[in-house]
């Protein structure tokens, strides 16, 4: 059974999408500049986040006691990974769509934590991982035993003499590196499809009784429950590579069927790619993740060489308004699946400090990976940049988790967040500050970039405005301080806003010390 293209009638009404937010909900907002989706999302893996019954594994109670953390760092929103029944300890494989992991606590719970994150005004996005199922789902166990079952065509299957399953051996994209994607069921003649793994059987979207059953999920979530928006995982893998125009397609259905559940719903996706790969899919996702500036970001510090960084932005933003001008550009620095930014940057506070200026004041709608704003390091396996938070030294932690030994983000070698809150210098309050300097400023949150190039590879320098507000962002990435005469066109700048550590700002000229901000107005 290979996936058919899709039919006329499944592509016919679904190109419209409507606006994302409208601009006047976002100037009507009094009590601070940003108004999310525009503001901070901080993205938790449930699991190693805060434990509230003592036994080793992060829950819904202990995120719930958390929220006031969050609020106080300048978090509008919070997006969960997985928290479904699964077999595994990430939770990408779903046993259940309509559930809540048992570890996690109950329906019950969740539905308090997000009344109680909406009390503070913060938005909770769920991971929905709708291109596979676990092979342990009721479904797929009924499906592979029994060619008869209601569920077989919720899958993908061929038969093992088929020609397309010699066509094995190559990866199709950066987010796996599996290249086996044909798997046997014992005693059967048939194969079925997963991309990633033999454990994460495809859901098969060319039937229309799978694609109904996806938006009763949808909506349960929503209305049921009251979730604000998901994060879609594996956005690009719903059909095979060679029908990109199916994916796209399939996005905009789904999210028009989503809006007749939710006016107002949130769909960001992962779509693991350069940005013209990214941008078709803003039609039916308004907002996806820009991974290939957070690996310029990386790269930039890491060589000390900044300059091109808000031309690159610049060029990725344009292109995205082309498709579509209500787009949301979700900003990272990491995620659960990279390895964590103060390890790409070798341990180097100094850049993982600047890594958070650059998120934080260059154009998008920023998305912090827990543990971030502590400097929690990390690399590869994915068990080890998943790791437990510190609260607090370990005599005062209740919240850790314990259910894995961690062996990288340790006292030794971390700060807790309770010791980095009292410390001006720590990397926690660098992030407060700057999110607090983005929170309250539209020029940050909503302003257009504008590339500003002044002789110097290590400053990164660009205007950001919005209606009556510009300011003129400089960044030195460098060891050394760096004194840059400003052209006529920016001499108008005179009046500092913000400054990391203290520069010195004449008529014509500034200079802007090593690994340090300097934030300018008229």
């Amino acid at each position: 059974m290979k996936k058919p293209t899709l039919s006329k009638l499944f592509l016919g009404a679904s190109l419209f999408f409507s606006a994302f937010t409208p601009m006047q909900e976002v100037q009507a907002q009094q009590s601070k500049a940003s108004q999310w989706p525009r503001g901070i999302t901080y993205e938790i893996f449930v699991q190693s986040f805060a434990d509230s019954n003592g036994d080793g594994i992060g829950d819904i109670k202990g995120m719930i006691s958390k929220l006031d953390y969050l609020k106080n760092l300048g978090v509008e929103a919070v997006w969960l990974m997985p928290m479904n029944p699964s077999p595994s300890y990430h939770k990408y494989d779903v046993t259940d769509y309509y559930g809540i992991h048992p570890d996690y606590g109950t329906m019950a719970d969740f539905k308090e934590f997000i009344n109680q994150a909406h009390k503070r005004n913060i938005k909770v996005v769920m991971d929905m991982v709708l291109n596979h199922s676990s092979n342990k789902h009721p479904w797929f166990i009924d499906a592979a035993k029994n060619e008869n079952s209601p569920y077989r065509d919720y899958f993908v299957w061929t038969h093992k003499n088929d020609p397309q399953t010699q066509k094995e051996g190559k990866t199709t994209g950066a987010d796996s590196f599996n290249t086996q994607h044909w798997h046997k069921v014992d005693g059967s003649d048939y194969l079925y499809y997963g991309y990633f793994y033999s454990g994460m059987p495809d859901l098969n979207f060319d039937s229309p009784k799978l694609r109904e059953e996806v938006f009763k999920i949808g909506r349960f979530w929503f209305t049921e429950v009251g979730v604000d928006g998901f994060r879609l995982d594996a956005a690009r893998h719903i059909f095979p590579d060679e029908r990109p125009q199916d994916n796209h397609n399939w996005w905009v259905y789904f999210r028009n069927e989503m809006l007749k559940a939710n006016k107002d719903v949130y769909l960001v996706g992962e779509v693991w790619a350069p940005s013209d790969i990214v941008a078709p899919y803003l039609k039916g996702l308004p907002a996806l993740f820009n991974f290939e500036m957070s690996w310029d970001i990386a790269k930039a510090l890491n060589q000390g060489r900044g300059d091109s960084l808000a031309i690159k932005h610049a060029q990725i933003t344009n292109f995205y308004k082309s498709v579509n001008p209500d787009f949301v550009d979700a900003t990272i620095l990491s995620n659960h699946d990279q390895n964590r930014i103060m390890s790409t940057l070798n341990n180097d506070v100094n850049k993982a400090k600047m890594a958070a200026s650059l998120l934080l004041t260059l154009p998008g709608s920023p998305y912090l990976y827990y543990g971030e704003e502590i400097g929690m390091t990390g690399k590869k396996p994915d068990e080890q940049i998943r790791e437990p938070f510190l609260w607090d030294v370990q005599a005062k932690d209740k919240s850790r988790t314990t259910w894995m030994k961690p062996v990288n983000t340790t006292e030794a070698t971390v700060a807790p967040a309770a010791m980095q809150m009292k410390d001006k210098n720590s990397i926690y309050n660098h992030y407060k500050t700057f999110i607090n300097l983005r929170n309250n400023s539209k020029a940050l949150t909503y302003g257009d970039v504008v590339p500003q190039q002044l002789g110097n590879p290590g400053l990164s320098a660009f205007t950001r405005t919005q209606e009556s507000e510009s300011v003129l962002v400089l960044h030195n990435i460098t060891q050394n301080e760096i004194s840059v005469d400003l052209p006529e066109n920016l001499q108008a700048y005179g009046k500092v806003h913000f400054q990391s550590k203290k520069a010195k700002v004449g008529k014509n000229q500034v200079v802007v010390p090593a690994y340090s901000s300097l934030i300018l107005k008229k």
